[in-house]
Parts: structure tokens; sequence; C-alpha cells
């Protein structure tokens, strides 16, 4: 019975190039500071805003809105995590 050819090794130059080394480098030490300041603060705006809204005064004065500025920190927070690695 005939045997198949064997195949011959690839050169060096044929192989793939590595992928970028900076792209999958470690986040910064600020991304897990900043993701959790926000979320933090966020919170705290929330919960300042039921407790004491009414004697503050720029929190007075943006009423509900109050409630999209904390959620806006909140998800601010989270979309600074997403960096994180």
């Amino acid at each position: 019975m005939p045997e198949s050819r064997r195949r011959k090794k690839s050169s060096p130059r044929s192989q793939p190039s590595s992928p970028d080394v900076g792209a999958d480098a470690p986040s910064g030490r600020w991304v897990p500071i900043t993701g959790s300041a926000l979320l933090i603060l966020g919170l705290l705006w929330i919960v300042v805003y039921y407790v004491a809204g009414s004697s503050i005064g720029l929190i007075s004065s943006l009423g509900n809105w109050n409630l999209l500025v904390g959620m806006g920190l909140i998800v601010a927070g989270f979309l600074v995590f997403t960096r994180w690695k």
C-alpha cells in the first residue's frame, strides 16, 4: 500500500505574527479606585437626596433629577469597571 507524502515544516516567516502585547496589558491602578469611587458617590448622592434633600440647596433645586444624577454616577462606575483587566 502506498504511503502519503509527509508535509514540509513551515518556515518561521510564514507563522502568524504575535498579537500586540500592549493590548492585553493590565489596567492601571486608577481603574478600580475610580470605579469604586463613582459607585459609592452615586449611592451616597441618592441616599443624601432621600434623607436630607430638602435642606441642601443644590439637591433641593434639582428635585427628582437627583435620581438621574445618582444613577448616572453608578452607571459611570460600571463603565469604568469594564476597563479593569
